[in-house]
């Protein structure tokens, strides 16, 4: 989950790596070269994240972070960045670029709210920031945990690409939850195989090289276990079932929360991939309409005539993202989750609710992960201001699906009910989407 997998490249330089599982892949030279340059300018377009408020304001002198004996800036940039501490998730396996200082007596921990995700190790040389600018996706920033740095908070300028923008982030500058099966030192075994986890990936699979604490009934995953070195059976998932403490562990003091809440993980798997979908959208649409603006100049062909392969471009990304959007081929549960901490009373209380009291933020936690649906992120700014053309393309076929005039079959794990409930929720609380709806 928003691990960063291990950048090769330049380990002098703290590369936020935040993709909270770490990916061994390299994305190609040449598609790094396609976002640093014209439609997308990765590194040279103004970014307006929330790591970058944080730094003006900082830098105006509106802002101050301060310094703690235990925790280093940990404490305060949480507090300015508004990431509820009970956010907190654990991850022993080394796969970030502070892999020397992870063990499973001493795991990474990441905090994150909708939209920001600080990477934290007890004795680690930086803390790892990233944050989602509406226009151009997760973008990486490192904060040195030395009281003599003046709190200053650098961006990261392309190190990072090699491993956040990969087929394993869509192609786009994002992020990944990983999970992997760890020897008692946190080192992977990558022969026995890695899964990037959402809410699609089956319980069995998740949170391999993960702390995870919660109920979660019959179900078993691969968290809270270190693995042997047998690749026939590399785990027994008894062992990390259904775990409440982390006391017997680690010294659970060190962090600013006990535990490594599952449901917190989930949300975590899930919003890190929708974030992906949302940025590949934003890039797909300017990709396609800077092909067709060069194409038609060597054609000779007016400025503004569309192409096929334009128009096939943006419905291709936009029925990939509804179908996230919208939890198709979600893993449905087979026991009741529950976490042991603040983390769902706190996400759920974020709202907005309309007149029946009604949030896409409600868990479910019983058959799948929300009561409602369709993902609390089409509320996020990132959504909003996807291009007019795609954003308009996605809310059509939305309202089409939830009135249930849409003929397809990618649909029909919603029920009436949930199409009803959805539609209603949304047009109370989400602005200009009753007029949408009404048209």
């Amino acid at each position: 989950m928003i691990f960063f997998t291990s950048c090769r490249a330049n380990l002098a330089k703290s590369c936020a790596l935040l993709s909270v599982l770490i990916s061994s892949e390299s994305f190609s030279f040449a598609a790094l070269e396609d976002i640093a340059k014209e439609p997308i300018n990765y590194n040279s377009a103004p970014v307006y994240d929330r790591v970058f408020r944080l730094i003006k304001k900082i830098e105006q002198g509106d802002a101050k972070l301060e310094w703690d004996n235990q925790r280093g800036w940990l404490p305060s940039i949480l507090e300015h960045l508004n990431i509820h501490p009970s956010s907190q998730t654990l991850v022993f396996s080394k796969t970030s670029l502070q892999l020397r200082v992870i063990t499973p007596q001493s795991p990474r921990a990441i905090y994150f709210n909708d939209d920001t995700y600080v990477g934290w190790t007890q004795f680690g040389n930086v803390i790892e920031l990233s944050a989602v600018d509406p226009i151009q996706g997760a973008i990486f920033y490192t904060l040195p945990q030395n009281k003599m740095s003046k709190s200053k908070i650098d961006r990261d300028r392309g190190d990072c690409m090699s491993c956040h923008c990969t087929f394993k982030t869509k192609g786009v500058p994002g992020y990944l939850v990983r999970s992997v099966f760890t020897d008692g030192n946190g080192q992977p075994y990558f022969r026995f195989g890695t899964t990037t986890t959402d809410h699609t990936t089956p319980f069995s699979d998740r949170f391999g090289g993960w702390y995870v604490t919660g109920t979660h009934g019959r179900m078993r995953h691969r968290g809270n276990v270190i693995a042997r070195d047998d690749y026939s059976n590399p785990i027994d998932p008894e062992q990390g079932a259904n775990k409440t403490r982390l006391d017997d562990v680690i010294r659970t003091s060190s962090y600013l929360a006990n535990g490594s809440d599952i449901v917190a993980l989930m949300v975590l798997e899930h919003q890190s991939q929708m974030h992906n979908y949302i940025t590949k959208a934003s890039y797909e649409y300017r990709f396609a309409m800077h092909y067709q603006k060069v194409m038609n100049k060597a054609l000779g062909r007016p400025p503004g005539h569309q192409i096929e392969t334009s128009k096939n471009r943006i419905v291709s990304a936009g029925e990939r993202l509804l179908k996230y959007l919208l939890f198709d081929d979600e893993c449905f549960l087979e026991d009741s989750v529950e976490g042991t901490s603040v983390f769902a009373e706190h996400f759920t209380s974020l709202g907005p609710r309309d007149s029946k009291g009604r949030s896409l933020r409600d868990f479910d936690l019983k058959r799948r992960m929300f009561r409602y649906p369709c993902s609390f992120l089409i509320y996020s700014k990132t959504f909003d201001q996807l291009p007019e053309p795609i954003l308009t393309y996605v809310e059509r076929r939305l309202i089409e699906i939830l009135k249930d005039e849409d003929t397809g079959t990618d649909f029909v794990h919603l029920s009436k009910k949930d199409r009803i409930a959805i539609l209603e929720i949304l047009m109370e609380t989400k602005q200009g989407f009753r007029a949408k709806v009404n048209r």
